[in-house]
């Protein structure tokens, strides 16, 4: 069934341009139960159309022009959508498809993938999985596992908490019909969570406020077969979940809003059915559990303009709502980008008693994950909402329960690192990260001037990748399209995001995945750069914009991870002598993307093309 929806707007300006009786332009096209946007394609295709009836070639009634102008219209957009949502499965270069059949190549035998390093708060639940690639079934067993803990020795989920605070390192083993692996993992339990970078998909790049329980399901099973072996664990449902009326089209409306009866946002059951009967989110994060994975939400900074204007109790408190808000005279008072909150004066106990029964609140859902939007780059002149940040921070870790805290939008400033690092584990360095190499190219320049900041516990993020099919409902950034990266810039950006090292957050619609997407996703050398344990950043070697530039980052294995990138639009020669590195005999190196050794060299040469890069690992043995 096919709908049209018209864009008066569009329709005007035509209009305008043309002088001429204009059929509406289509600013949608819904089919089934799916939205394809392209307004600068439809765009085109109208002013087209319109520029052919001036010669003559459309001179009829206005009537006739009208169902023209539409089917015209129509039937172009619908070619540059077709186009924009295939994924480019052809003409891979000879280095693309031996990345392809390198990630098949070791599909049998068992490995241990992911973090060698968990960090949990004390008496609280461990939401853990041994990731293990290889062919099912697989056996877990574990040795020396802390008092408190469990192993399912089928799924390998480990679960249970840790009394007292401390390191505890334990040995895992692994078993299938091919072979047997065995690796130690360290459980450090104190005031530390993400001792390495998260891991984990967003809806927010596809589905933007639209997301349902069945699409965010539907992407957990796919994650927990494909990539959980590799590492990766967190399912996180974005932006403005709490809008009933949300359908990735209609502009942000506070109307939408669901709250309960103190206040505080709750899901819609028509998104999210198990919500029913004031249950929240608890029966989604307990599926995603119960397959190993964490669970995160999207928040936004402050308390719900509906709760204020019924001035509604806060939970746990003598206080209400109304007396939560900044003063109406504060800049802070409202984002400049949504109206659903008013921010909150955390310097007051009745603003410090609303973000408590937030923090209240997502901890008996069992949410493991807060993304707090409008808080870390408060843009257009307003400053960092460092009261509001602590707030929520001390909140959290007063509750029951580990939840990590990640800041949005970007870019945090630099100036407030200290600050970050000791409320935050993670906060964005860029705006809104998008497929484009003008993005990627200038989050060179982010990590490096981040350079330093970063630690264990403490990740400056470089923002979600936008891989594969995306914009699938997302009205901020449309149309539905397959990925603009080259498959060069996917390797660059993973490649950089490792090595600075950044969080993983992936955008795109996981079931949608090609071959190439799984492939570079599911590389366990590249993302064990990314996880490594000591958690140090790369540094860069060269100048910025200097033809080759190489980042250098230092491994706990005592080996050294080498990038070297290709940021100018045409393919250039790199000879580098591994000598300047402090090797004094040829290092053995190994191309972390081929999964290939090279043997020992005294310098490395190769061709790199336009925006791409070589990603090694350099030891000597």
């Amino acid at each position: 069934m096919l709908t049209n929806v018209f864009n008066p707007k569009l329709d005007k300006e035509i209009k305008n341009q043309r002088g001429i009786e204009s059929g509406p332009a289509i600013g949608h096209i819904v089919l089934r139960n799916e939205t394809f946007r392209s307004k600068v394609a439809i765009k085109d295709a109208a002013r087209f159309a319109a520029a052919w009836s001036d010669r003559g070639m459309f001179e009829r009634s206005a009537k006739k022009m009208k169902l023209i102008y539409t089917i015209f219209a129509l039937c172009l957009s619908a070619i540059f959508l077709r186009a924009e949502i295939t994924p480019p499965n052809i003409a891979f270069t000879a280095r693309e498809q031996q990345i392809i059949d390198a990630a098949k190549l070791d599909a049998q035998a068992p490995r241990f993938n992911g973090a060698t390093v968990i960090g949990v708060h004390t008496n609280t639940p461990l939401i853990y999985g041994l990731a293990v690639s290889g062919e099912r079934p697989i056996s877990f067993s574990a040795k020396n596992l802390p008092a408190g803990l469990k192993l399912d020795s089928h799924s390998g989920e480990i679960r249970g908490s840790l009394a007292q605070a401390g390191e505890f390192t334990f040995t895992a083993r692994a078993k299938n019909s091919s072979g047997e692996v065995v690796t130690k993992i360290k459980i450090v339990a104190g005031d530390t969570l993400a001792l390495t970078p998260p891991l984990g998909w967003n809806s927010y790049d596809n589905f933007g406020d639209a997301v349902t329980e069945a699409e965010t399901l539907a992407n957990a099973d796919w994650l927990k077969q494909h990539l959980q072996p590799f590492g990766w664990d967190t399912i996180v449902v974005d932006f403005r979940w709490y809008d009933a009326l949300a359908d990735g089209v209609r502009v942000q409306d506070p109307e939408g809003v669901t709250i309960d009866g103190f206040g505080r946002c709750i899901p819609p059951t028509n998104r999210f059915p198990s919500a029913v009967n004031g249950a929240g989110f608890r029966p989604l994060a307990d599926k995603l559990h119960a397959m190993g994975l964490k669970f995160g939400i999207h928040i936004m900074r402050g308390i719900p303009r509906q709760a204020v204007e019924a001035n509604l109790p806060i939970a746990g408190s003598k206080f209400t709502a109304a007396q939560a808000p900044l003063p109406e005279d504060d800049t802070n008072r409202t984002c400049v980008w949504n109206h659903d909150m008013f921010g909150v004066d955390a310097t007051t106990d009745a603003g410090k008693a609303w973000y408590a029964s937030l923090a209240q609140q997502y901890a008996a859902w069992g949410v493991d994950f807060i993304k707090c939007d409008d808080i870390a780059d408060m843009f257009r002149g307003k400053f960092y909402s460092g009261d509001e940040i602590e707030a929520l921070s001390t909140a959290l870790r007063q509750t029951d329960h580990s939840i990590i805290l990640s800041l949005s939008p970007g870019p945090s400033p630099v100036n407030a690192s200290e600050h970050l690092k000791q409320f935050a584990n993670l906060w964005r360095i860029s705006n809104d990260f998008w497929d484009n190499w003008r993005s990627l190219n200038h989050n060179f320049s982010l990590f490096a001037e981040w350079l330093g900041n970063g630690a264990p516990g403490h990740w400056p993020d470089g923002d979600m990748i936008p891989f594969g099919r995306i914009c699938q409902r997302n009205c901020d950034v449309h149309p539905d399209r397959w990925t603009r990266f080259t498959r060069d810039e996917q390797l660059t950006l993973l490649s950089l995001w490792s090595l600075a090292p950044s969080p993983l957050m992936l955008g795109m619609n996981l079931p949608d995945n090609d071959d190439w997407t799984t492939a570079i996703l599911s590389n366990p050398e590249v993302l064990a750069v990314d996880q490594d344990e000591w958690g140090k950043p790369a540094r860069r070697m060269t100048a910025d914009g200097s033809a080759a530039e190489m980042w250098v980052k230092p491994l706990a294995d005592g080996a050294l991870a080498v990038g070297f990138f290709n940021r100018t639009e045409k393919t250039i020669t790199v000879s580098y002598r591994w000598r300047h590195l402090g090797f004094s005999t040829p290092p053995a190196v190994r191309d972390l993307w081929l999964r290939k050794d090279l043997g020992r060299q005294q310098n490395f040469a190769g061709e790199i093309p336009s925006h791409g890069c070589v990603l090694v690992k350099v030891l000597i043995r």
